[in-house]
């Protein structure tokens, strides 16, 4: 009998018990704006992002979710003042100590407009074995051999909305405390298909960008770069560390951007040990230096101002 896995990252209908599943073992952590899983370090600022973290740990598909919870928060008991032996002045009695009042906040920020519903499945197109419906809150999967007649697609056309350890979407009323009840929240709209595979269309008209704000920090033996992109498609873009002083930048956005680039360094590097990593607003280089003498700057053409940023500050080009 066809059963889905519970392994939060999975979520997909199998058959075979033995069948190897790839998932998170760890709860979500959500920090200061930063979402991710305690299990594994990626870590991003939207939500849709961190829906599409990759699994980290291998196993067995599963019926019994044995994720372990978050650790409980720590009672915010105040500590009893000691009192003193000895029996209050008259003039302790008389006068009341004056406590400043904090003002109320009286408005509320307004959560932000929910984002234009998805478009719906091209029919010309083949739907892959065990597809997972995109629309928030709906999670069905494709069965081959499934006709799509008689589909109900129920999903939330908002966007998720977390406030106050509350959690919940902009489009209904409805708000929960633990992020497991809010992945089973149900949908509150409905339409008569999933959308599995989209309209399939491409993007035309990619907006070229001539450049993007950077910064970098420095130590002895390596220089971190970061170059703000939001959105950079993985799967589409390219770093590659052509030579000693070149690296070749090819980079896409989900939201219709190119920047491309043969970006001269202000030093020589390793390519070798040289490496990067694309993250939900940028491009961040960790640059291992062949000599290990101070950059000034970190692209070659960048003006100089005659001061060598130390170790372990950023500075900004």
């Amino acid at each position: 009998m066809a059963q889905k896995c519970v392994h939060k990252g999975c979520g997909k209908v199998f058959t075979n018990p033995d069948e190897p599943c790839t998932y998170h073992s760890g709860p979500p952590v959500f920090h200061e704006g930063q979402k991710g899983w305690k299990c594994c370090k990626p870590r991003v600022l939207t939500f849709d992002e961190f829906l599409t973290i990759p699994p980290c740990t291998s196993g067995l598909h599963s019926i019994v979710d044995d994720t372990p919870p978050p650790p409980p928060k720590p009672d915010a008991i105040a500590e009893t003042p000691t009192l003193s032996k000895s029996a209050p002045s008259e003039s302790e009695i008389a006068a009341p100590i004056a406590v400043p009042r904090i003002p109320q906040a009286t408005t509320r920020a307004a959560p932000s407009p929910a984002p234009p519903e998805s478009e719906d499945d091209d029919p010309s197109l083949e739907v892959p074995a065990g597809a997972t419906c995109k629309r928030k809150g709906c999670g069905v999967s494709y069965a081959k051999g499934d006709g799509r007649e008689g589909e109900k697609c129920v999903y939330h056309p908002g966007a998720p909305l977390f406030h106050e350890g509350s959690k919940g979407y902009t489009c209904c009323k409805r708000r929960v405390l633990e992020f497991d009840q809010f992945l089973k929240l149900e949908g509150c709209k409905a339409k008569g298909r999933h959308l599995f595979v989209g309209s399939g269309k491409k993007k035309v008209g990619e907006e070229k960008l001539e450049s993007v704000r950077s910064d970098f920090y420095q130590t002895s033996t390596s220089v971190i770069a970061s170059l703000y992109l939001k959105k950079i498609d993985k799967e589409k873009s390219s770093v590659k560390f052509a030579s000693s002083s070149t690296i070749s930048l090819d980079l896409h956005t989900s939201d219709n951007k190119h920047y491309a680039r043969e970006m001269e360094l202000y030093g020589p590097i390793e390519p070798e040990k040289s490496e990067f990593k694309i993250m939900g607003t940028k491009l961040e280089l960790t640059l291992s230096k062949a000599d290990g003498s101070g950059w000034p700057v970190l692209k070659a053409d960048d003006p100089h101002t005659g001061e060598i940023i130390q170790a372990g500050r950023a500075g900004r080009v």
